[in-house]
């Protein structure tokens, strides 16, 4: 049994959503998959600032991750869940052997600006396809990670 068949959306939007949804998500498991290392090996002055920061991060990234894919059930989908296909098309790249707070954190500001990115097309479509709920849920991504790179973007900011 559908569940579009009760929620009302269309077959095709349904369609580009998850395969939308799943190109997010492809880009939120390496995401996370950085985060957990930068986590793991950051050294320096800053290691108690960005361990707690990262652990923060990818604790977050986990629960967006469990949210795209359970939309992606909500639209009889079936979430991609294999780190080889991740690797293929995600945007967002591996990273190995960051131990320095500075690029770590630059890395993160990068990985912001494409997960931001792709969740503003994914807004855009589901708004135009009438999916409120897909709007709502990366709407609110869009706006908490706004205000995370702001703040990343303070720590960076050397005083003159």
């Amino acid at each position: 049994m559908s569940t579009l068949k009760f929620t009302g959306l269309k077959e095709d939007a349904a369609c580009t959503a998850v395969a939308d949804l799943n190109d997010l998500l492809a880009n939120f498991q390496v995401f996370y998959a950085n985060l957990r290392g930068f986590h793991w090996n950051i050294q320096g002055c800053s290691f108690f600032t960005l361990h707690a920061k990262f652990e923060e991060l990818y604790d977050d990234a986990a629960d967006k991750i469990d949210e795209i894919a359970e939309r992606i059930l909500a639209f009889n989908g079936t979430p991609v869940n294999k780190y080889s296909v991740y690797l293929g098309v995600s945007e967002i790249k591996e990273v190995s052997d960051v131990n320095c707070g500075e690029k770590a954190v630059n890395n993160i500001l990068e990985s912001f600006g494409v997960l931001i990115g792709k969740e503003r097309k994914i807004k855009n479509l589901a708004d135009a396809a009438g999916d409120s709920a897909t709007s709502d849920l990366v709407g609110d991504y869009i706006a908490e990670q706004e205000k995370t790179v702001w703040m990343l973007v303070a720590y960076l900011t050397k005083k003159q």
